[in-house]
């Protein structure tokens, strides 16, 4: 994974994301949230000191979390957006871990629902342990949702990257992935950011994930983040010669940087 100022390692500075959105269609109430079944316990109630939580960002690792073991077809088919900084929870109706902010590196927060109880949420969530997972209250208008039909394929035997539109695919690329001993990690991921370079010269945009390396603690500074991104030569397609980052080819990033930001990345 190559390091990014702005959080991951290289230096950058962030994209505007909010065209992306202008294709996602709007939630709507007769819509119904990823796994949606009746409540079967009161929600949580009373104030949260929310300056007592640790944030869930990329730079943070959270305790008391649940690993993410969802595997139904709607997860992340619907994407959420806090409009304020919210408490996130351990279970429906749970006790609060961590707060969640309204940004990360630079672009606004969306996340992809793996599961939905009336007004409760569950989401992933950017920190380490990698497929970190909590419930947000959503009561009171307090996140913006949309649909989100896209989801990522990564197969790192294959060394393939495919993007999927409504359970079809519609196009695929080579890749390189980590070296052995810095592998790219397995797992549910999502696009955290888009973030644009302004040092490095390895690729004029990067995208990092909610991935973490599983060797690196830290890499270059930061907090080991995994990426998508170029490289300047192709030679690295069909490779394993990062250290944990995803590296693509120039049509490759140009189509995913028009992803929605929360789109699921699966990574086998």
């Amino acid at each position: 994974m190559e390091q990014t100022k702005a959080g991951p390692g290289c230096r950058l500075s962030p994209v505007r994301r909010a065209a992306v959105f202008l294709t996602v269609a709007c939630w709507v109430a007769s819509c119904s949230g990823a796994g949606q079944v009746a409540p079967s316990v009161p929600p949580a109630s009373g104030a949260v000191a929310l300056e007592t939580l640790p944030e869930s960002t990329t730079f943070t690792s959270l305790t008391g979390v649940s690993i993410d073991s969802v595997t139904g077809t709607d997860a992340g088919t619907v994407v959420v957006h806090p409009v304020e900084e919210l408490p996130v929870y351990n279970e429906y109706g749970g006790r609060p871990i961590a707060r969640l902010p309204a940004q990360q590196v630079g672009s606004p927060t969306w996340l992809p629902v793996l599961a939905a109880r009336g007004e409760w949420v569950r989401v992933l969530l950017p920190s380490r342990p990698n497929g970190s997972t909590g419930w947000l209250n959503t009561a009171g208008g307090k996140v913006d949702r949309a649909r989100n039909s896209y989801r990522v394929d990564v197969d790192r035997d294959g060394y393939s990257l495919r993007v999927v539109n409504n359970g079809t695919a519609e196009a695929s690329w080579k890749v390189g992935i980590g070296k052995e001993k810095y592998p790219t990690p397995v797992g549910n991921f999502f696009i955290l950011a888009s973030v644009r370079e302004t040092v490095n010269k390895y690729s004029p945009l990067v995208l990092p994930l909610s991935a973490h390396s599983e060797s690196h603690e830290t890499f270059a500074g930061g907090p080991g983040t995994v990426a998508i991104h170029t490289w300047p030569t192709d030679d690295h397609l069909g490779k394993q010669d990062s250290d944990g980052c995803i590296r693509v080819s120039k049509d490759a990033l140009d189509r995913l940087v028009k992803l929605p930001l929360g789109t699921l990345v699966s990574v086998r």
